[in-house]
C-alpha cells in the first residue's frame, strides 16, 4: 500500500536540484549521453509534477509507438468503465484472428511474436476485461491488446488521448496487422504525447480518481524493467510502459516517485539501435542522470 500511495501522490513533494553537483546542466548531460549512442533518433521528455521544470530533447519527433500505444487503450477502457459502457468484470471471447485495417482481410496474432503466451492457452474461452488489461500492460500481451481494441475502438482511444493533450498521437489499429504495417498505417507517438498521457493519469485527469489510481497500480506491476527503472536506486516506485520492435524502436514511458517527493514524468523513445543491450543502456543512463539531478535529497 505504501508503494501505491507514493505513486498516487506524484504531484506532491519538494523541489529538486535543477543542476547536478558538478555544475553541468541536466540538458547538457542528457544531450552528451544521447550523442554517444548510435541511434538514428532519440526523443526525451522530462516534466516535474511538483514544480515548473521540464527538459525536452527531440520531444516532438515521431516514432512508431510499438507497445506504448497500449497506454491510450487502457485509458479508454477505464473511461468507458466510468461511463457505464462496460465493467472490468465483463467477459470477452479470447480469439486470435482480427480484420486488417487495410481491407478487412483476416490476420492472426502470432504467439511466437508475443511477449505473453498464457492467453493463447485460453483460445475459444473467455477472459475478463480486468485480466486482459493486466496482461496488456504488465506483460505487453499483443493478443489481449487486440481483443480490448476490438471492444473500445482505436479511433475512440485516439480521440480520448488527444483530448488529454496528446495532440498528435495516432492510434489506428491493433498489433501485428502486417498488411497495415507494410502500408505505413502505423500507431505513432512522440515523447511529449506519452508524457501528456502519463501526467494526466498521475493528476487524475485521464479518468476518475479511482480509475487513475487503478491505472497507476497496473503500470507499477510492469514486468519489463530494463530501461528507466534500471537507472533508479533500488526500491524507487515507478509506473511505466515499454515498447519494442527489434532493431526498429525501444521506448520507455514512466512516472517516477522519489521517496522525498518531487514526482516526475520521463519518456525516452529511441529508433534504430541494433542491439537490445545498447538500447537498454541508453535509456537506463538517461534515467539515472535525470534522477540524480532532480530527485530531492531524503
Amino acid at each position: 500500500m505504501k508503494r501505491l500511495a507514493l505513486l498516487a501522490a506524484l504531484v506532491a513533494g519538494a523541489a529538486g536540484r535543477a543542476v547536478p553537483q558538478d555544475g553541468t546542466s541536466l540538458p547538457a548531460q542528457l544531450r552528451a549521453r544521447i550523442a554517444r549512442a548510435p541511434a538514428q533518433a532519440v526523443g526525451l521528455y522530462y516534466r516535474s509534477l511538483a514544480r515548473p521544470d521540464s527538459v525536452l530533447i527531440g520531444a516532438n519527433l515521431r516514432f512508431h509507438a510499438a507497445s506504448t500505444m497500449k497506454v491510450p487503450v487502457m485509458i479508454q477502457i477505464f473511461r468507458d468503465a466510468d461511463a457505464g459502457l462496460l465493467t472490468l468484470d465483463d467477459s470477452l471471447v479470447v480469439h486470435a484472428t482480427f480484420p486488417s485495417l487495410v481491407d478487412g482481410s483476416p490476420f492472426d496474432v502470432d504467439k511466437a511474436d508475443d511477449s505473453d503466451s498464457t492467453l493463447y492457452l485460453r483460445l475459444g474461452g473467455k477472459a475478463s476485461v480486468r485480466e486482459l488489461l493486466e496482461l496488456m500492460i504488465t506483460r505487453s500481451s499483443n493478443l489481449a491488446t487486440d481483443i480490448l481494441i476490438e471492444r473500445v475502438g482505436a479511433p475512440r482511444a485516439q480521440a480520448s488521448a488527444r483530448a488529454l493533450a496528446a495532440w498528435s498521437i495516432q492510434v489506428l489499429r491493433g498489433v501485428e496487422d502486417g498488411k497495415a504495417y507494410r502500408a505505413g498505417l502505423n500507431n505513432t507517438t512522440t515523447a511529449r504525447d506519452l508524457g501528456a498521457l502519463l501526467a494526466a493519469i498521475a493528476q487524475h485527469r485521464a479518468a476518475s480518481p479511482a480509475a487513475c489510481a487503478a491505472m497507476l497500480a497496473i503500470l507499477s506491476r510492469q514486468e519489463f524493467n530494463e530501461g528507466i527503472p534500471a537507472g533508479l536506486p533500488p526500491g524507487i516506485p515507478v509506473a511505466h510502459k515499454t515498447g519494442w520492435i527489434g532493431q526498429v524502436v525501444y521506448h520507455d514511458a514512466a512516472l517516477v516517485s522519489p521517496p522525498a517527493g518531487g514526482g516526475y514524468v520521463l519518456v525516452v523513445l529511441t529508433g534504430g539501435l541494433q542491439e537490445d543491450s545498447v538500447a537498454y543502456g541508453l535509456v537506463r543512463d538517461l534515467s539515472h542522470l535525470v534522477y540524480a539531478a532532480v530527485a530531492p535529497a531524503p
